[in-house]
């Protein structure tokens, strides 16, 4: 396999990974507390807290929806990916705000429109949320092997989990249905 062909192919990965992990701390920013009120302080501390990973997700789905300004302010220059790439890789190399805008942009150049919904209420617990999604976009084309016609529309599902520190997402796990995505895009 070509390198051309092997970047093509961790295109997909990441986009799935972006849109989880906003999806995962919206919907975790969007859950009623359950402090009771006894505990006023400590009910407001929980909702001030839960509005930054709310806030964080937002400008996360604005960088996987193209606006790279967004980068800087939310992802930590110690910002690992985990995931198995269709490349064989192990996301290692997509470090800080800079290597996951290079990433989405390949992402993106093969499916432009991609969209990423959740599919199940996110899990939280401290500073990781994890979620269930699905993924819709239109094949432009070039990906290697690919037989399919762009225009192709694909659908896959997935699960990120994101970690947070210091107001910054540090770490990103993606599991992806790429055998779904390969299939829709007949390169297989």
């Amino acid at each position: 396999m070509t390198t051309t062909a092997r970047n093509r192919m961790r295109l997909l990965v990441p986009a799935a990974l972006a849109a989880l992990a906003v999806s995962a701390t919206t919907a975790a920013a969007s859950a009623p507390s359950a402090a009771p009120t006894a505990h006023s302080a400590t009910a407001q501390n929980h909702r001030s807290a839960a509005k930054k990973p709310k806030a964080m997700l937002d400008a996360w789905l604005r960088l996987w929806n193209g606006d790279y300004t967004q980068a800087p302010r939310i992802i930590s220059p110690d910002f690992t990916v985990h995931a198995a790439l269709l490349d064989g890789g192990d996301g290692s190399s997509i470090r800080g705000a800079d290597g996951l805008v290079a990433w989405i942009s390949q992402t993106r150049a093969a499916f432009p429109d991609l969209r990423f919904s959740v599919q199940i209420d996110p899990l939280v617990d401290g500073d990781h949320a994890s979620v269930r999604w699905t993924a819709t976009g239109t094949y432009a084309g070039g990906f290697p092997g690919a037989e399919a016609r762009p225009g192709t529309v694909v659908g896959f599902t997935g699960t990120d989990t994101l970690r947070m520190e210091n107001g910054k997402f540090v770490e990103y796990w993606l599991n992806s249905d790429t055998l779904q995505l390969l299939t829709q895009l007949h390169a297989l």
